[in-house]
């Protein structure tokens, strides 16, 4: 019976796992495309809709690495149910919160919880499926799943904005938290490691420091000014912050970041990879939704359906790459990736530009930007740990997945300045001769920025006179958005170079 029932358990544990790892996936893609949204109903500003995304990015980023370790000491069943647990709670937060303050907090911890639960369901997965055959197929599924979360995500939530509200976009994960933990604890195997090493708490703390410390002084840094001294003490700590952690992983006995594997061309150029992609594809995921609905006028469902183009290609387009790996190599693959990426950029920005533009004249942009990271992301995920002997590959994987989350912060915050910048540049040029003092250009621009116009006239009553149609301010939001659509460009351009030439032509380079 026991023999019976064993294959039962293990389907069971890996539907589980599967419904955890979609509720992480969705948390990344489904609150984009309700950004515009909260700006409406919570009164949401530019800075605050950086800060809803950015606060989970950088809740993930500052337990990460230290997952693993704790998942290895105390049980990785259990941390993963304590994860569930908290995630579920973080969830609930989030939907009942009535200001942004609260959303921002609340999805901090939501961010914390679920990157200890992503570290954690690999491990799980690692010890429930141990032959090989059942193990690659449940990794498989697991990888499908997380990929169905980042790829349908947009739709996903718009459709529940438009069906229900905002608010189930983040309460929808707390009985999905509940059913999972139920089957988690009934099915999945508890399993530890007896040689696990100590927790790297002060890596873990220097690192989330001058992550959101440099991300924090470039999201309010056009707010207050770069050279107020509240911004110049918020760099210096940040540097600091810096310093002191590569100081404390160098002189670490067990960091939770080995410099050394750096020194690996092939590991070094698929970091370029994962820095490439998090440096444009996922922030411009958070800005295209504002460009849809503020931009062509598309409602919340419309924006969804949009953003398919986006991002089904990298669902289908993953095992195409990991054939041309093999036959062509990582060092040839993730570069031409990246640089279809920047190309997938270029062309969308002269279809944003077009006479008429709607979703058709940016959808063969937006579709190159989205083979472009399908062609990426496999071959890098594969190349970092399989650049380095087995017994470092979680330590390698830990810095892949730190360098996307804190790529993916730094450009939410660099994203969001450019649009402003693009903004006040376009409002300057048009509107500062004929009213130089008597409209805040800098506020009115970080308000079109948000995507919202319905209460443009209300706040600033002048542009009733100066933009009575609205095409000014649609213009200026065109601007803001061709600025970011450049800047993406041209610099995963350059990362793609990077990563070439970092690769150079080594095949194979190992640390034993």
């Amino acid at each position: 019976m026991k023999n019976q029932n064993y294959p039962d358990k293990n389907t069971i544990a890996l539907i589980a796992i599967c419904m955890a790892t979609l509720m992480f996936s969705l948390e990344i893609s489904s609150v984009p495309v309700i950004l515009p949204t909260l700006e409406k109903v919570l009164g949401a500003n530019l800075n605050d809709m950086q800060w809803i995304m950015n606060s989970y990015t950088i809740g993930c980023t500052t337990v990460l690495m230290a997952a693993g370790t704790l998942a290895d000491k105390y049980g990785r069943k259990r941390i993963l149910l304590i994860t569930l647990v908290l995630f579920g709670i973080a969830s609930l937060v989030c939907g009942l919160a009535q200001n942004t303050a609260v959303l921002i907090v609340s999805r901090f911890f939501q961010g914390i919880s679920g990157g200890a639960m992503l570290i954690c369901q690999v491990s799980a997965l690692s010890h429930q499926f141990q032959e090989g055959k059942e193990r690659s197929k449940a990794f498989g599924i697991w990888g499908i799943i997380l990929g169905l979360g980042l790829g349908f995500g947009p739709i996903i939530g718009s459709g529940i904005v438009g069906l229900l509200s905002w608010k189930w976009v983040f309460l929808i994960h707390t009985p999905i938290a509940v059913l999972a933990s139920i089957l988690v604890y009934g099915n999945v195997a508890e399993s530890k490691d007896p040689l696990a090493k100590r927790l790297d708490i002060s890596g873990m703390v220097t690192l989330s420091l001058a992550v959101f410390g440099l991300t924090y002084f470039i999201t309010q840094g056009g707010e207050t000014g770069f050279t107020s001294t509240i911004a110049i003490c918020i760099f210096i700590a940040t540097a600091i912050s810096f310093i002191l952690f590569v100081w404390v992983e160098k002189n670490n006995a067990h960091p939770m970041f080995d410099f050394s594997v750096f020194k690996i061309r092939n590991f070094s150029g698929a970091v370029f990879g994962s820095i490439g992609m998090n440096f444009s594809f996922w922030p411009f995921i958070i800005y295209l939704p504002i460009y849809f609905q503020g931009c062509l006028g598309y409602d919340v469902l419309t924006a969804g359906l949009s953003l398919l183009a986006y991002t089904l290609p990298t669902l289908i387009i993953p095992p195409l790459a990991e054939r041309l790996s093999v036959r062509y190599r990582p060092g040839i693959v993730i570069p031409s990736g990246l640089f279809t990426i920047g190309l997938g950029f270029i062309v969308m920005r002269y279809g944003s530009l077009a006479e008429h533009p709607d979703w058709i004249t940016v959808l063969p942009g937006s579709i190159l930007a989205g083979i472009g990271l399908g062609l990426t992301n496999t071959p890098v995920t594969n190349t970092t740990t399989g650049s380095v002997s087995s017994n470092r590959a979680g330590m390698a994987s830990g810095i892949d997945m730190s360098a996307r989350l804190i790529t993916l912060a730094i450009n939410i915050a660099l994203m969001g300045f450019i649009l402003v910048e693009g903004i006040s540049s376009y409002l300057e040029t048009v509107l500062a001769h004929q009213s130089p003092h008597s409209l805040a250009l800098r506020s009115l621009a970080e308000k079109i920025a948000s995507g919202s116009f319905d209460t443009l006239k209300h706040d600033f009553p002048q542009l009733a006179v100066l933009d009575p149609s609205g095409t000014i301010v649609h213009a200026a939001l065109v601007h803001g958005v061709d600025w970011i659509m450049l800047y993406s460009g041209i610099g995963v351009w350059i990362l793609s170079l990077a990563s070439f030439i970092t690769f150079g032509k080594n095949k194979t380079q190992k640390i034993l």
